[in-house]
């Protein structure tokens, strides 16, 4: 099966398990995936991700999602920068997500970060997704 957006991907699995209150998901492998995740766990709105290799099979990640009080700790998460549109932000316009209770993860020339790791390293870049 051919994913023409990976990250999308990615988005919509974590969605789908928050809704259905499971404990893991599975998603496949990528770097952009990987650095993405990084960041998710670094903000702690999830526990942790791992590789799983199968012989013979593409690599995996298993994330294990975060819960607090029986309510997933991502409330949304949205994709904004689309393949169909790219959607860029300077540092002095990133806006801050719901008054500063959620972030914005960007790709930047430094890497992948959130929008507090990219103000304090003063870079901007392109807006990948916001979570809250």
């Amino acid at each position: 099966m051919s994913i023409n957006d990976p990250l999308s991907d990615l988005i919509a699995r974590i969605k789908n398990a928050n809704q259905r209150k499971r404990a893991k998901v599975l998603t496949p492998a990528s770097t952009l995936r990987r650095r993405v995740l990084d960041v998710l766990q670094d903000e702690g709105y999830i526990r942790g991700y791992a590789l799983v290799e199968t012989p013979g099979e593409h690599p995996t990640f298993e994330i294990e999602l975060k819960y607090f009080d029986g309510e997933p700790v991502i409330a949304d998460i949205a994709r904004v920068s689309r393949p169909g549109r790219r959607v860029y932000s300077s540092i002095k316009d990133l806006k801050p997500v719901k008054n500063g209770l959620g972030i914005s993860i960007l790709s930047t020339p430094k890497g992948v970060m959130s929008d507090s790791a990219a103000r304090s390293e003063n870079v901007g870049g392109e807006v990948l997704c916001r979570v809250y």
